[in-house]
């Protein structure tokens, strides 16, 4: 089979091969593909792979031999799904592939807004240490999760790993969710009285017309000035002005975000200078563990397809 790589740069920039999908058929990598590229690319695929790269209906219709789409991610909405299934092209993504580094992503941000494990060694690299009369300096108040609330947005695997990592530093964990699940040590709420509530605030749900911009300024408006917010889900779920307002007025105490409603972000995103506020490249599932489950489940998609009986399909 002829199977076309769009974007492959970020899941493979060279750490790894491309060995289980090149085992399946003719491979070829493109590491970016700009919108105008696609059709061309993969004018003689049967199976393409991408994971920012759009597909749209019309790109979908130029290409009479396609026979599968396969993403390189667990989120499909970079494909028209519809178009897709009025060809009769499945959609496969890739479930769970990076659920711990997301979860270990979660609490790297909080543990650098509670502890500034990174802003402390810096100095002491500078010499502040070395300089100073103490045995011991902090900048400012150190902040203990244990006993805090966490309150989590979203319980799908990455909220339910978060949650189990939440337990095991003593957290007690609220959870919202549309289909509440029994979980051990987890206590299942409403939307507001989480947000009310929590002193750690996570979001891990779906980008969805009703959750656009879930959180707001009516919803930081309910959250304590002495709060975090964490987003490694979507960018949009935050509506980012409100969010820079809230930091920038001491009505939130920080966040950590992976995620941002533009990537990469436009230099006049109102968070890239908002106090308090840590931002990461949307690599929260880039660890080199998730990436080769990433390349090795892909394969395993392709596999099952050209084995007539595919698995994780979203269409």
């Amino acid at each position: 089979m002829n199977i076309v790589i769009l974007d492959g740069y970020t899941a493979n920039p060279g750490d790894l091969d491309w060995a289980p999908l090149e085992a399946l058929g003719t491979l070829t990598v493109h590491d970016r593909t700009e919108p105008e590229e696609v059709v061309a690319r993969c004018a003689d695929a049967e199976v393409v792979l991408t994971n920012k790269c759009v597909l749209t209906g019309d790109a979908l219709a130029a290409l009479p031999k396609l026979r599968l789409v396969s993403v390189l991610a667990t989120g499909t909405n970079i494909v028209d799904l519809k178009a897709a299934r009025a060809r009769g092209i499945p959609v496969c993504n890739v479930p769970g592939y990076s659920t711990p580094s997301v979860a270990q992503t979660v609490f790297a941000l909080l543990l650098e807004l509670t502890h500034a494990v990174g802003a402390h060694a810096r100095e002491v690299a500078a010499g502040a240490w070395s300089r100073g009369p103490d045995f011991s300096f902090y900048r400012h108040s150190l902040v203990e999760l244990h006993g805090l609330t966490l309150g989590i947005i979203g319980f799908g695997e990455t909220g339910r790993a978060t949650a189990a990592a939440g337990r095991a530093f003593g957290m007690r964990v609220l959870a919202q969710s549309r289909t509440p699940k029994l979980a051990e040590g987890v206590t299942f709420t409403d939307r507001d009285t989480l947000l009310r509530e929590s002193d750690v605030v996570s979001l891990h749900c779906p980008l969805k017309s009703e959750t656009l911009h879930l959180i707001n300024a009516e919803t930081l408006a309910l959250m304590k000035p002495s709060a975090y917010l964490l987003n490694v889900a979507r960018g949009p779920l935050v509506d980012e002005p409100a969010l820079a307002e809230a930091l920038n007025g001491g009505r939130l105490a920080g966040a950590g975000l992976d995620v941002l409603s533009a990537e990469p972000p436009p230099a006049n995103n109102p968070l890239l200078s908002a106090r308090n506020c840590l931002i990461t490249p949307h690599y929260a599932w880039a660890s080199l563990a998730a990436r080769r489950r990433l390349i090795q489940m892909s394969a395993e998609n392709l596999r099952a397809f050209q084995q007539a009986n595919p698995v994780h399909v979203v269409n």
